[in-house]
């Protein structure tokens, strides 16, 4: 099987590189590399989730499957008052999220760790999820991680993905359904949809 950015430990060689993005009206500049979840620039379903999720100003949030951080920088830098949370599975995407947070200078209002899901993270309690899923990694998992991040939030908390429609977005939405109190379509732009799901 070949290797994704959802492994552990990337054996893919480094070819580290520096990208730009303009993301809630902050110029941004991140680090990528070989080996990490869309290298070569933002996504657009990571841009149109930072975008759209609502976080209130002094939100504990955190960025599940950061990558290299842009997601959860962005945050950050936007609200500055929130305590942000990145964690990711991929050890070479934690220390590029490590890395970029010095470099946007928003490294005293970040937590970066290195975590399978919840793992390192199993004692804290979170106002906002953001999560792109790594489609490729499969259903299971994928669902699994709703049902941790569900446990994981506060009573008046809510999960925002960011889910292509081609890729299972309905069957996503039927899946947090099962499990949250109040689930919603709140944008849809070139087939991604963006879905927040509230506990009450």
């Amino acid at each position: 099987m070949s290797e994704h950015y959802f492994s552990a430990n990337p054996q893919a060689k480094s070819d580290e590189r520096e990208v730009l993005a303009q993301l809630l009206g902050h110029s941004l500049r991140f680090r990528t590399d070989a080996g990490v979840f869309s290298k070569k620039g933002v996504d657009f379903g990571s841009r149109l989730l930072v975008e759209t999720a609502e976080i209130d100003p002094a939100a504990h949030v955190l960025d599940l499957g950061c990558g290299y951080g842009a997601v959860g920088i962005a945050i950050a830098k936007a609200v500055p008052r929130a305590n942000v949370v990145m964690v990711d599975v991929n050890e070479r995407a934690v220390k590029l999220a490590a890395q970029n947070a010095q470099m946007n200078r928003v490294a005293g209002s970040v937590q970066v760790l290195q975590s399978d899901g919840f793992h390192a993270i199993r004692n804290q309690q979170f106002d906002h999820i953001l999560f792109n899923p790594p489609i490729r990694t499969g259903k299971a998992v994928i669902y699994r991680l709703f049902h941790e991040a569900a446990d994981a939030l506060k009573p008046t908390g809510s999960l925002w993905i960011v889910i292509r429609k081609q890729q299972g977005a309905a069957s996503a939405k039927k899946e947090l359904e099962s499990i949250f109190h109040e689930v919603d379509v709140v944008e849809q732009k070139k087939g991604y949809w963006i879905i927040c799901a509230r506990k009450h």
